[in-house]
């Protein structure tokens, strides 16, 4: 979870449209990589979209282990030959193709659903780290369902164009929806379910104009705002990640922004990787 002000926080990365899926957890990517270089926190990211090459089972590692023992040092991501790490405050728990077969394969006990074992289990860690993120995909199947009953915030990550407007439209909705089928199993120590806390719009190419689908999506933020479908705060963010190639190069390489190119080392250049440092930061002032 997020720890601001010695309250737990949680939240969950969500993204809409397959355009903006193949962003691969890029607003999460982003608080990861600043804490190297601006936030200096120590992370965990969870997996739950199956889009990860390089990834281990989760689902075979949690038959006979802990979440908690998933993530033991032995996991930590990110290191030269000779084992040094070069982001050691960042943990990953990721996922593989197979995961989407549980939503046929798996029948759990209907008292213990997999969203409540999975907040168990992360309950049992959240000490250790200041921020948990979850890269969820765009639905609200057994994936998502763990990310979203263990966060207390949402961000949105949406391309300029009108199916995210849609695609937020039907989150919002499933949302409500799943809060109510959900609410049973919450703990008054949970706090309140999970609202969309803002959204992040990315892949923006130079010269595009994006005033209009973001004015739409603004009305209808306002919308569901004013219906406390989304949070009081909730908000279309000022920062916007721009369309680079080095982002397809780092997710050729299975490695993040900041580390693929030299740029990450000048602060005051103008690139992508700021737009990322400039989110993590604006996220951590709206929490």
């Amino acid at each position: 979870m997020v720890w601001v002000k010695d309250q737990p926080f949680g939240f969950s990365v969500w993204k809409l449209t397959q355009a903006a899926a193949k962003s691969a957890g890029r607003a999460a990517a982003a608080v990861a990589a600043s804490s190297r270089n601006v936030i200096r926190r120590i992370i965990k990211w969870v997996k739950l979209d199956n889009r990860l090459r390089q990834a281990i089972s989760f689902c075979r590692a949690t038959e006979t282990h802990s979440l908690g023992e998933v993530c033991l040092e032995r996991w930590r991501v990110i290191e030269v030959k000779d084992g040094e790490k070069l982001l050691p405050g960042l943990d990953l728990v990721p996922t593989t193709f197979n995961l989407v077969d549980l939503e046929n394969e798996f029948t759990g006990d209907p008292k213990r659903p997999p969203y409540l074992v999975f907040y168990e289990q992360i309950a049992e860690v959240e000490a250790n780290y200041d921020f948990i993120l979850f890269d969820c995909p765009p639905n609200i199947l057994r994936a998502s369902q763990c990310g979203v009953f263990s966060s207390n915030e949402i961000y949105v990550p949406a391309n300029p164009d009108a199916l995210s407007l849609i695609g937020f439209t039907l989150l919002v909705e499933k949302l409500g929806k799943f809060h109510q089928l959900t609410a049973s199993f919450r703990k008054a120590s949970m706090g309140v379910p999970a609202q969309v806390q803002g959204i992040i719009f990315n892949s923006i190419k130079t010269g595009s104009d994006i005033e209009v689908p973001k004015m739409r999506m603004q009305l209808r933020m306002n919308q569901f705002r004013a219906a406390k479908r989304v949070a009081p705060t909730a908000k279309i963010f000022e920062t916007q990640i721009r369309d680079a190639m080095i982002v397809r190069r780092a997710v050729a390489l299975g490695l993040p922004v900041i580390l693929v190119s030299q740029e990450a080392a000048e602060n005051s250049q103008d690139s992508v990787i700021n737009d990322y440092r400039r989110l993590a930061a604006e996220i951590i002032r709206q929490g």
